[in-house]
């Protein structure tokens, strides 16, 4: 990394850093730190609904989605369903979690989204006949095309792993989060939603009685509200207006960069990270 210029951030500038403006891009190694995580959000996801005449119509994913979900979500009324989703690299949890799951499902009497692999690592765990039972108000699919789920009118909140790109796109969808970390980041993520963020709160397990606690939780009463409000804010605060302006000086910049003729390309060499604001970077994606 030392002989890198520029580095692009999945992410965005936190508090102590726009209030420390000057210090913000500096490394160690004079390398310019560019926070880019509200484009992301913003730019690479299907049907947004900010700006989507200006958003390509298309599923980022390397997995193929099953479009079939959308038509089901118009059917659901206005913030109704949990949306479940570990990702597409999480280790499978174990198949006595995902037995508990499904029967937490069921019993929250509410309508799910569930992505859920196609592979018995995963499903083997779901309880017998348990796809005809909820069959009408729960729906599984092998993969999802999340921006487009998350953008939807219907989904009130989403159960996850939270990987941070799912972090990113709740955030700019602004849907309230269930937090049920897996590896990696994912916990320290978890800790940012739930103690310093407030946007979501702490699964403390997949069984059933927790499952439908925590659901009734997020999805009514005071605690609902809070933390719709706070989701909101965040959103504001990092995915529009300025933020989104930053983000695209930022991507401004690197570009103006690689044009630079005095500039050798080679020293403009980017790689782009999965962090939190004002972490150290830690892992390439």
């Amino acid at each position: 990394m030392k002989s890198l210029r520029c580095l692009l951030v999945n992410s965005f500038p936190s508090e102590a850093a726009d209030q420390d403006s000057d210090d913000q891009h500096q490394s160690p190694q004079d390398m310019q730190i560019l926070q880019v995580g509200p484009l992301l959000a913003d730019g690479l996801l299907d049907n947004l609904k900010d700006s989507p005449q200006e958003v390509p119509s298309k599923n980022p994913s390397m997995w193929p989605a099953d479009g079939s979900c959308m038509d089901w979500l118009d059917q659901q009324s206005q913030r109704s369903v949990i949306y479940v989703s570990f990702g597409s690299w999480v280790a499978p949890i174990g198949l006595d979690k995902i037995s508990e799951l499904a029967l937490g499902l069921e019993a929250t009497g509410r309508p799910f989204l569930w992505v859920l692999k196609n592979d018995p690592s995963w499903r083997a765990g779901l309880p017998a006949g348990y796809l005809q039972t909820v069959s009408g108000r729960g729906k599984v699919v092998a993969w999802a095309p999340q921006g487009g789920v998350l953008a939807h009118d219907a989904v009130g909140c989403y159960l996850t792993h939270c990987g941070w790109n799912s972090t990113l796109e709740a955030i700019h969808h602004e849907v309230r989060l269930l937090c049920y970390p897996v590896s990696g980041d994912q916990f320290i993520n978890s800790a940012f939603i739930v103690k310093m963020w407030g946007i979501g709160i702490r699964l403390r397990s997949t069984g059933r009685t927790d499952v439908k606690d925590s659901v009734e939780r997020i999805m009514e009463g005071d605690d609902g509200k809070r933390l719709q409000e706070k989701m909101n804010e965040l959103r504001e605060r990092v995915m529009v207006g300025e933020a989104t302006s930053v983000a695209k000086r930022n991507l401004g910049a690197f570009v103006h960069g690689i044009k630079r003729d005095d500039l050798p390309f080679e020293h403009l060499a980017t790689m782009v990270y999965d962090t939190l604001p004002s972490q150290n970077v830690t892992h390439a994606s």
